[in-house]
């Protein structure tokens, strides 16, 4: 046994000596995982805590350091204490009035923030905010009004004033519990209100002293830049264009984007570190050239770390032109390492690289530690360089044997290779929070990428250079070339049967199994890094347990949803609460859409049996009830064992049953039932989201 545990000991000391440097990637991941934990908390903690608890585990995991084990487990503790903190101290700072109730119709008014180029539905973020018959105090700073295609009128940029009649409402709550919670979202941009205008907004007069400030400057640069790829690029590939360098979405056509999604190659309109990487490398050699074209600066002066600086200058200005999002964030930082490193004679961890993207992101946004964004854009660079830091030698070497004949192949099994790593790191992520996997994702990769590197991003640099000169033209004519051969690519793969595969959504504690297993196998070096496969079979074991619920009712009361006897979800009616409805579906994994029989009539794939009063359902030797009708609840109270009630129930439900009704869904949000042996589980999107700053309190608007 002795001599067992000693060499135990020599096993862990050799993984210990050979692991310590690799511990600080951890950092992130214990920080990132204290803001996702105070982000879901159902209640607000108390704002002194987490500092308090940071800063006393870390004083005595200093006074530890000597003792290995306590000295990390104290400073893992103080990590995620830190992460809460700085989600608390986040939510405070951004914090701003949220509309109490809907209101309108009504007069809104304010600036435009922002604004899409596209002559397509338009949505209108405004800031300034005044909304008659809501006092100051309870305006949000910010409203985002939808406005329908055609409608004529003003189509005002960025910095102009707007005024409108328009109905608004807070941010929606999720469709069901766990489902993904726009009101969060909405909390951290400061948007306090949603809706639509009825006609067309009007300009409105600019209030003295209100400037426009450098985000509005930014907005109407970012504007202006799209509305002329838009009018000197095609019809087909100015949109994109106009995506890819601006970020700018709203010209795309709908069926164009789908194909894009269903391919597998909407991450190439993500501007992320392909599109950082290719701005600031082409800005980098092409400086470069310039400079060693001169002799006396090529002999004595330092252009590669000039080229450098020109490169990050033009990455930065990159960044701000697309508008900054997560995955920009993540390829700036990279980027911008790099070329730091280079300007200061120090080679670059590409790892540590990582890490460190990961961790100014979560100190400037911790709220995107949930979001798919931060989750796909960070698994996806975490596992190319694991997986780059195992086979870049035997790349090198197989480049090195063949020469130049061979170069072209072993480009071709990188981006195979890349696109497989980057499809199997983001795929948890995207069944998480889209329900769909693209199968053909690596063949409309391997063709896609390429194009997007070698052609379409240089000419849209080169774009982005001429504008100023009026003469755009001229290298948007070769980008859209490339464009349309991309779309191509995407129809044609999306077009394929069983291009999609549709998944049903699994529960979060799956997702955050496979994302350990994961981070297990890409963070660590040793043998023992092969135990995240174990994990991540765990998460996927996890995710294959998961029940869906039997019976989904909109906090609304428009739209019911319940499994039938062959296991689908029929809806109550399409004609109503769309969004809800499709959201059920997707997070179903359930492309058709069967509706529950008309009055007077039974379906035997439901399980249903209809009146013009309501549905009765039979499942297992329990009855439910679904009552649209005060008529029928007397009668259905008495005999089922659940009443979903879209209408008050009062008193009039007094039999043994369990009963969800109007007052129900207007206190507590959507409800999703599951039916057991021993009686119905229920849990509402109320209880799921807890007492939070962004879940708005019900009563009347503008008290």
């Amino acid at each position: 046994m002795i001599a067992v545990a000693a060499g135990l000991g020599a096993r862990l000391g050799a993984v210990w000596a050979a692991e310590r440097q690799r511990l600080f990637l951890w950092v992130p991941v214990l920080f990132g995982a204290g803001s996702g934990l105070y982000l879901t908390l159902p209640v607000e903690p108390v704002g002194w805590a987490a500092p308090a608890a940071a800063g006393l585990f870390a004083t005595l995991a200093l006074l530890l350091r000597r003792h290995a084990v306590p000295a990390l487990a104290l400073a893992a503790l103080a990590l995620l204490a830190a992460g809460v903190a700085a989600a608390d101290w986040r939510t405070e700072r951004v914090r701003a009035p949220v509309l109490a109730a809907p209101v309108g119709p009504t007069d809104v008014s304010g600036r435009v923030l922002w604004v899409g180029a596209g002559d397509g539905p338009q949505r209108y973020l405004l800031d300034h905010v005044r909304i008659e018959g809501v006092a100051p105090e309870r305006t949000p700073e910010r409203v985002r009004i939808s406005v329908r295609s055609g409608t004529p009128g003003v189509v005002a940029a960025p910095g102009e004033w707007l005024a409108a009649r328009a109905s608004l409402r807070p941010p929606p709550a999720p469709a069901e519990p766990g489902a993904w919670d726009f009101a969060r979202q909405a909390w951290f941009q400061r948007i306090g209100a949603v809706g639509f205008s009825y006609g067309a907004p009007e300009a409105a007069p600019t209030l003295a002293g209100e400037g426009g400030g450098l985000l509005s400057l930014l907005s109407r640069v970012r504007h202006w830049v799209a509305a002329r790829i838009l009018a000197h690029a095609s019809p087909s590939a100015g949109p994109f264009a106009a995506a890819l360098l601006t970020g700018d979405r709203s010209a795309i056509d709908r069926s164009a984007l789908a194909a894009m999604r269903d391919s597998g190659l909407a991450h190439l309109l993500a501007i992320s570190g392909l599109h950082v990487g290719l701005v600031a490398g082409f800005i980098f050699f092409a400086a470069r050239g310039l400079l060693a074209l001169a002799e006396p600066l090529a002999l004595r002066r330092p252009i590669k770390k000039w080229a450098a600086a020109a490169a990050l200058l033009g990455a930065a200005a990159y960044l701000l032109l697309s508008g900054m999002s997560v995955p920009t964030q993540r390829a700036f930082v990279m980027v911008g390492v790099v070329l730091v490193a280079i300007m200061l004679d120090r080679a670059s961890l590409s790892m540590r690289l990582i890490a460190w993207a990961a961790l100014l992101v979560l100190a400037l946004a911790p709220e995107s530690m949930l979001g798919p964004s931060f989750q796909m854009s960070f698994a996806a660079a975490t596992a190319l360089i694991a997986t780059y830091e195992a086979a870049r030698r035997p790349l090198a070497r197989l480049a090195a044997r063949g020469g130049l004949a061979l170069r072209p192949l072993v480009y071709g099994a990188g981006v195979a290779l890349t696109s497989l790593v980057a499809g199997i790191a983001t795929g948890p992520f995207a069944v998480y929070h889209f329900n769909r996997f693209a199968d053909y994702g690596l063949l409309a990769n391997l063709g896609a990428v390429p194009i997007t590197g070698f052609w379409i991003m240089p000419w849209g640099l080169v774009a982005l250079v001429l504008m100023p000169f009026g003469l755009e033209g001229l290298a948007l004519a070769p980008m859209g070339w490339g464009i349309d051969a991309v779309v191509w690519i995407a129809s044609q793969v999306a077009a394929q049967p069983g291009a999609v595969s549709l998944v049903p959504a699994m529960p979060p504690e799956a997702l955050i199994v496979i994302a350990v297993g994961g981070l297990w196998l890409c963070l660590w070096r040793s043998r023992w890094r092969f135990l995240g496969v174990l994990v991540i079979g765990c998460g996927l074991l996890l995710a294959g347990l998961e029940r869906r619920p039997d019976v989904l009712v909109d906090g609304d009361a428009r739209i019911v949803a319940v499994r039938g006897e062959d296991g689908r979800l029929w809806l109550s009616t399409r004609a109503r609460g769309r969004f809800v409805s499709d959201m059920w579906l997707r997070r179903d994994g359930q492309a058709e859409t069967p509706t529950w029989p008309r009055a007077g009539a039974g379906d035997a794939a439901a399980g249903l049996r209809c009146d013009t009063l309501g549905c009765i359902q039979r499942r297992d030797g329990s009855t439910v009830a679904f009552v649209r009708d005060p008529r029928a609840l007397e009668e259905d109270c008495a005999r089922a064992d659940l009443v979903v009630s879209t209408v008050p129930a009062w008193d009039l439900c007094a039999g043994p049953g369990t009963v969800v009704d109007r007052f129900d869904l207007w206190r507590n949000g959507g409800h999703a039932i599951w039916l057991e042996p021993d009686g119905a589980r229920i849990e509402s999107v109320a209880e799921r989201r807890g007492k939070r700053p962004w879940v708005a309190s019900r009563r009347a608007s503008g008290d």
